[in-house]
């Protein structure tokens, strides 16, 4: 019984949402923690529907699990909004912590006025800016405390998880972004993201402490992304139709991103990124998404066919660790045997 946190990877989409659900589940976790802000979403289905949260834990789809966004977490109030009309969650199962950033259109425009959409490839959701405001100490910040739409939610955020963690409940961090976006572990400055997205960064954001963890879920994909446009480095960069070929799909392979709906840049498998992240995060269990993008015969399929399993095994060797679990389709994510 413990801390449990989800990381993922590479750079970013590597589908830590559908980890995160599905170690939710598997753990029966009682609380799941969110970091960060609306730069970043995380697609689940949960009974045949879709849902892309960006701010939200993707555990408020479930009717037992009470959902933390900490004081580490930038919300932009109308995104906030529409997804706790989508969950029906309520003050008994979310909490704010007082601290937490609100993400208003100044902090927006501040992004779009520095340029950094195109310089690199930023979202430009104002997450970035509020980073900033808060380092700067700046008296303009408001936070959740001061906004009267969330007086419901505030809570003391750390004093119930750490609470549930002292009688044992399991609780799961569901950490944003990858490693190689982290503002400070990147190889890449800076084509970055403005907050350190690493196990122990997560960790600080959640008030947390390192003597909490029993888990690291490093999740990482076969095709590794960026977003499109000027967004950084993208090593053994290929294109969909090449990736479509490969996997032999009788229809087109692409994928857009949640937030801004471009379609992603894509690569070939490098495995320089991922054993960064594993020296960095020490996880406990590795999470390979997209197999199925090796042969698509196996996609929905609890199952991987012998070409699939050759190409995870020669990843294996290449990262210098096994993979535990692998996913082959949106909903699918099982054990790897």
């Amino acid at each position: 019984m413990g801390l449990s946190i989800v990381v993922g990877g590479q750079y970013g989409s590597e589908g830590k949402g559908k980890a995160s659900l599905f170690f939710a589940k598997k753990l029966n976790a009682s609380c799941v923690i969110r970091t960060g802000g609306s730069n970043s979403g995380h697609v689940v289905f949960d009974n045949g529907k879709r849902y892309a949260f960006q701010i939200l834990p993707v555990a408020s789809v479930l009717g037992n699990t009470t959902c933390v966004l900490p004081a580490g977490s930038y919300i932009d109030l109308a995104i906030l909004q529409r997804e706790i009309g989508w969950t029906g969650i309520g003050k008994d199962r979310l909490k704010i912590h007082p601290n937490a950033v609100i993400i208003d259109g100044d902090l927006k425009n501040r992004e779009h006025d520095a340029g950094i959409g195109g310089s690199i490839g930023s979202t430009l959701s104002g997450t970035g800016a509020g980073v900033v405001a808060r380092a700067s100490r700046s008296m303009s910040v408001r936070l959740a405390k001061d906004e009267p739409s969330l007086k419901e939610y505030i809570a003391d955020t750390v004093g119930h998880v750490r609470n549930l963690l002292d009688w044992n409940y399991e609780v799961l961090i569901e950490g944003t972004q990858g490693f190689g976006l982290s503002v400070f572990q990147t190889p890449e400055y800076p084509f970055a993201t403005a907050r350190d997205t690493t196990a122990s960064g997560f960790l600080s954001e959640a008030g947390l402490s390192p003597l909490d963890v029993t888990d690291i879920v490093l999740v990482i994909r076969s095709f590794p992304i960026r977003v499109a446009g000027n967004s950084g480095p993208l090593p053994n960069e290929t294109t969909w139709e090449e990736v479509t070929r490969l996997a032999g799909s009788s229809t087109p392979l692409t994928e857009r991103t949640t937030v801004t709906d471009r379609i992603r840049r894509v690569a070939f498998f490098d495995e320089s990124i991922v054993r960064k992240a594993i020296a960095s995060n020490q996880p406990t269990i590795i999470v390979m998404n997209h197999v199925d993008y090796f042969d698509y015969s196996i996609h929905g399929q609890e199952r991987l066919s012998r070409k699939a399993q050759d190409r995870v095994r020669e990843i294996e060797m290449k990262i210098g660790r096994t993979i535990d679990y692998v996913g082959t389709g949106a909903e699918i994510l099982f054990e790897k045997t």
